[in-house]
């Protein structure tokens, strides 16, 4: 066949995917290109909903080119949601199924033929309420340094410059600022590899690390912002106290003063946050500006001269005797060492997360967290080195503050301190350690320093204040997300948003009642260290994540920010936890003790999330290792373990044949349930094969096996694909496990044949074959078909029947006699042919699960009656040597005697049905071919041929009747039928004759006769 030419009339351009002329000429707004007239076109530019079921008769559905819909989880207002068509829609033949399932036309649930002019008005009148979005430099830049420019800076720095000096301060700020820009790039990785939704470092972790981690993180993380709500207030009630004293005015104390001021200023700030983002916005501009215009005074008051009275508080200028000085340590007080300095300078750093904390307030999260995120930390990171190499150049380390304490020209005592060479005498306060100002004693020196020193009042007011609204809200933020997530018990209550910006203001409440009650402390000094190691878990936790992300080389981790390494991740990680312990060891213990507690509570709970981790990469990646790894090891008979395919359709519909192969399995081999449905390929019935709601039941049964559906065009053939590809490396079954069909006497010849093809099958691949059956039987669905695999318990004129599935884990699990405790009865096993060893290794592995602790093991084995005690003493030292704890042994003489007449009767009836007519008007001649076309009709010949064999059988189930009426389980060889010599109607109904009208379950057994069982050491 020729291909049409240009000639021809035949134009491309003709069939390809044509838009509505709403969409073609469509404008650009505000919100981007109103695309809402396309939708899921076809050839003919229509949608799915306007075309009718004649309308897709024909192949006219057409590749759609990418868009974002199609990987999108929500919708854009203003137009419809396209999906994109399904393989199905594409590839299926319409002149066989010439309705293909529909994808739903919106997300809103409309249904089909509604006009489309009603959607859209509706649509336009119910336009989303679009909360305040905050770009990167007011959202994050200026959050963060306001946060990091908090109590720490005004109040603090000096003292701690004439703590460590200035060498050892900038080691502080440097070391402190290493650890916060490595967590800022990793910050940035984990925000840039993917949409960040609210939640802020606890969305970061848990989508990161799982919710294991995550949410222990996000507690303390929460906890210890509204402990720095406490201490950013404290140092505010400092200042204020202070003021009042210089002026004279005192309420109660210094210690009460501080609580009243503190808890009145967290009063005020409360109302600003739960006012809304956009006034807590508009008040950071503000604090921002005045600490700008503070930091321009105090870099104005160091250049001017000193006056006389900024003299005698230990004040001279720029001065390089002072920066030589002071640029050495000189440790005083309990707190005077160099962790003991950084651990009070630490939180002042640990603002970078204050942007990242509002992560659901921000126009583009991924955009803004990284770029503001690391301006902010160098910013800051300059200003503290400035600020504590200009503070020690200019004052020094003790003054008295009396202008009385000039060195007088005459004196001839020693004069002690940097400032004698000044014209200034401090000696006695530095021997009677009563110096009142100098950077040693006085917290407020930056604002002596200030050319106005109210400029430096108000910087400290808007630092502290700032910060402390930041993480007010912040706390609620990273808590409310965790409430929603419903990972812990009892706190669900405060995850409740209220108002267009869904505030949380029950979470606000919390945070002040938090802050509140560690305001009463009043000690800055005590407060810091308390919130260090917190900050520092969290960071660790967010360093790690990006390190084992990284290191898991999942193909979903992708961050669009590249400036990040993996082992500067882990090495921050490392460093915040050795820093952790260095700091204070035994917040440390506790802030990693309550990390574990709720570690334990989440794996215990194993709450229904799954935020693709790098926790589940890690698993894969691990058990992926260990699969390739098992390929250089060699079997070897001591390491058997029986490794189960397990035939049971959907699991619910035979939890026995479940919970019997999981007791010898679990914690020990592979389990994999498997269900062949019969139907020909579509998405339904695909669906019903590889539902999740199978492995949902396995795992609320609390049994460990993976499941595996297959479809195809007979129960034979999908056994057979499950036999062959079941499994991954050494990891692959060797044992099948089936019910007996528990209406073999009464089905079609063919569908036994069928079944015991699927033996045949399982033989052929060197395959162990198991046999459960009950008396009351295996299948426990109650609707017709509903949950049955027809090929093992329906008649022919079911096996392409596909019902529509129910849901499955809605309904009470089956308890069945392999889940209960087992009282002390026996576990009968009858060991009459060698096969391996299986038949004794099962039940030894039952015997080692609790509920089958107290059931004792009976070995029955056939044998002569003048040899009885012989035979059973060679057997006894037989098992005695496999170190199988079986210690009662019987030999049966009595197997080998011809069944009742009675007996044999019967099964003479149940074979009748299955028998060749060869009556004599017959032709002789015809009989070959038609056993050819009938293989599963048993001739007289067949019978003859296996007359000895069938009566065995009938006496094995007598001697069981005898021997085994009151056992918990009956375990024996299973008998095989030759191929080509033994109908699998007749091998059957052998099966079904041994096992008939016995009260205990029987299971039957056959190994692949190579050894699973070994009396050596090597």
């Amino acid at each position: 066949m020729e291909l049409p030419i240009a000639s021809d009339g035949v134009h491309l351009a003709a069939y390809k995917t044509r838009l509505p002329l709403s969409v073609a000429n469509a404008n650009a707004t505000a919100r981007g290109f109103d695309e809402s007239g396309y939708y899921q076109c076809y050839g003919d530019g229509s949608s799915v909903a306007s075309l009718g079921s004649d309308a897709l008769t024909g192949y006219e559905t057409l590749d759609a080119p990418p868009h974002y819909d199609f990987y999108a989880n929500t919708e854009v207002w203003g137009r419809r949601r396209r999906f994109r068509p399904s393989l199905y829609q594409l590839h299926a033949n319409p002149e066989v199924d010439s309705k293909p399932p529909l994808y739903e036309e919106t997300t809103g649930g409309k249904m089909e033929g509604k006009d489309s002019s009603e959607e859209d008005e509706k649509e336009k009148e119910e336009e989303p309420y679009e909360p305040t979005r905050f770009g990167w430099v007011q959202g994050v830049m200026i959050r963060c340094m306001l946060n990091i420019w908090g109590v720490i800076l005004f109040l603090r720095l000096p003292w701690i410059t004439a703590q460590a000096g200035i060498g050892l301060t900038w080691v502080i700020i440097l070391l402190s600022s290493c650890i916060t820009g490595i967590t800022g790039l990793s910050t940035s990785a984990i925000a840039t590899n993917g949409k960040v939704k609210g939640g802020g470092t606890y969305f970061l972790i848990s989508r990161s690390l799982g919710p294991e981690l995550g949410g222990s993180i996000g507690l303390i993380f929460a906890f210890a912002n509204a402990v720095a709500v406490a201490m950013h207030t404290v140092g505010f009630a400092e200042t204020v106290r202070d003021l009042m004293f210089e002026n004279g005015a005192v309420m109660v104390d210094a210690t009460n003063d501080i609580r009243i001021i503190g808890i009145i200023t967290v009063t005020c700030l409360l109302g600003i946050s739960m006012a809304g983002m956009a006034w807590e916005s508009k008040a950071q501009i503000l604090f921002f500006l005045v600490i700008m215009v503070s930091f321009a005074s105090y870099i104005v008051g160091t250049i001017i001269p000193a006056s006389t009275q900024k003299q005698a508080k230990g004040f001279f200028s720029y001065k390089a005797d002072i920066f030589a000085a002071n640029f050495v340590p000189k440790w005083h007080g309990p707190d005077g060492s160099f962790f003991g300095m950084f651990s009070i300078f630490f939180p002042s750093a640990t603002g970078i997360l204050a942007g990242a904390n509002i992560s659901g307030d921000l126009k583009n999260p991924t955009v803004a967290i990284p770029r503001g995120t690391m301006m902010a930390i160098f910013w800051t990171t300059m200003s503290y080195l400035i600020i504590s190499a200009t503070i020690g150049s200019c004052v020094v380390r003790d003054a008295s503050g009396m202008l009385n304490d000039t060195l007088l020209p005459s004196s001839s005592g020693v004069c002690v301190g940097d400032a004698c060479q000044y014209g200034w005498d401090f000696t006695d306060c530095i021997h009677n350690k009563s110096c009142a100002y100098g950077i040693s004693n006085y917290y407020q020196s930056m604002s002596m320093v200030s050319a106005f020193a109210p400029l430096i009042t108000a910087g400290i007011f808007g630092a502290t204040l700032s910060s402390a609204l930041a993480c007010l809200v912040s706390a609620p933020k990273v808590f409310q997300c965790l409430c929603k997530d419903k990972l812990y018990p009892f706190i669900g209550f405060f995850g409740k948003g209220y108002g267009k910006n869904d505030e949380p203001l029950r979470g606000y409440l919390l945070t002040y009642i938090i802050a509140a009650c560690f305001i009463l402390i009043a000690e800055l000094n005590t407060i810091a260290p308390i919130i260090s190691n917190f900050f520092l878990c969290s960071y660790a936790l967010i360093n790690f994540s990006c390190f084992h992300a990284s290191i898991t080389n999942s193909p979903g981790w992708r961050p669009s920010f590249r400036f990040y390494s993996k082992w500067l991740s882990l090495l921050g990680s490392v460093c915040s936890v050795v820093i952790m312990f260095l700091l204070t060891w035994w917040a440390a213990l506790i802030a990693f003790g309550v990390v574990f507690v709720l570690l334990g509570y989440t794996l215990y709970k194993k709450p229904a999330v799954n935020w693709g981790s790098s926790v589940q990469a890690s698993s894969y990646n691990i058990a992926l290792n260990q699969c390739v790894g098992l390929n250089h090891v060699e079997d070897h008979v001591k390491n058997y373990r029986p490794q189960c395919l397990v035939l049971t359709g959907p699991p619910s519909s035979r939890p026995a044949l479940v919970d019997l192969v999981a007791c010898f399995t679990k914690g020990l081999s592979l389990m994999m349930c498997c269900n062949v449905v019969t139907a020909g390929p579509s998405p339904s019935v695909v669906e019903k094969a590889s539902s999740d709601r199978h492995v949902t039941w396995l795992n609320q049964r609390k049994v460990r096996s993976f499941y595996r559906g297959v479809v195809a065009t007979d129960l034979g053939s999908g056994v057979n694909m499950l036999l062959q590809a079941a499994g991954l490396g050494r990891i692959r079954p060797n044992v099948l496990l089936m019910g007996f069909k528990k209406d073999c006497r009464s089905d079609t010849p063919q569908a036994a044949h069928n079944y015991i093809g699927i033996l045949h099958d399982a033989f052929d691949l060197q395959y162990g074959v198991c046999i459960l059956r009950m008396k009351e039987g295996l299948d426990v669905s109650h609707t017709s078909q509903s949950h049955v695999n027809p090929g093992f318990d329906g008649g022919q004129e079911s096996i392409n029947t596909i019902s529509a599935p129910s849901p499955i884990q809605t309904k009470p699990q089956t308890s069945t006699v392999f889940q209960k405790k087992q009282e002390k009865k026996t576990i009968d096993v009858y060991w009459l042919s060698d096969d391996g060893g299986l038949t004794l290794l099962l039940p030894y592995l039952l015997t080692r699960r609790k509920r089958w602790a107290r059931c004792k093991v009976r070995v029955f084995v056939g044998g002569e009656t003048g040899k009885k005690e012989q035979q059973r003493e060679e057997v006894l030292a037989l098992i005695k040597k496999f170190r199988l704890g079986f210690h009662d042994v019987e030999v049966l003489t009595d197997i080998y005697q011809n069944p009742k007449p009675d007996n044999v009767r019967h099964f003479e009836n149940t074979v009748g049905r299955f028998r060749l007519d060869t009556s004599p008007k017959q032709d002789s001649d015809s009989e070959p071919p038609r056993q050819q076309e009938e293989p599963w009709m048993i001739t007289d010949q067949d019978l003859e041929r296996n007359q000895a064999k069938s009566l065995r059988q009938i006496r094995l189930n007598e001697v069981l009747q005898d021997y085994s009426r009151d056992a918990a389980l009956i375990i024996i060889t299973m008998p095989v039928g030759r191929r080509g010599v033994c109908p699998n109607t007749l091998y059957l109904l052998w099966l079904d004759a041994l096992s008939r009208d016995l009260r205990p379950p029987v299971l039957m057994v056959r190994g692949n006769h190579e050894n699973v069982l070994t009396f050596y050491c090597q």
